[in-house]
């Protein structure tokens, strides 16, 4: 399965946006944040993989 790197553009009550790391464009992605770890805050850079969210180091 393919991985894709996003980071936290800003938190909107129970929903986050996303933007793809590399990819062209400002579409942003809205994610619920019960999808998403619990500490994330705008800048957290995130990995999807695997049907999974993860904080990149």
């Amino acid at each position: 399965m393919d991985r894709f790197e996003y980071v936290v553009v800003s938190i909107d009550g129970d929903y986050a946006h996303l933007r793809r790391i590399g990819a062209e464009g400002d579409e942003l992605k809205l994610v619920a944040r019960a999808l998403l770890p619990p500490e994330i805050v705008e800048g957290t850079k995130l990995a999807y993989e695997w049907m999974q969210y993860s904080i990149l180091e």
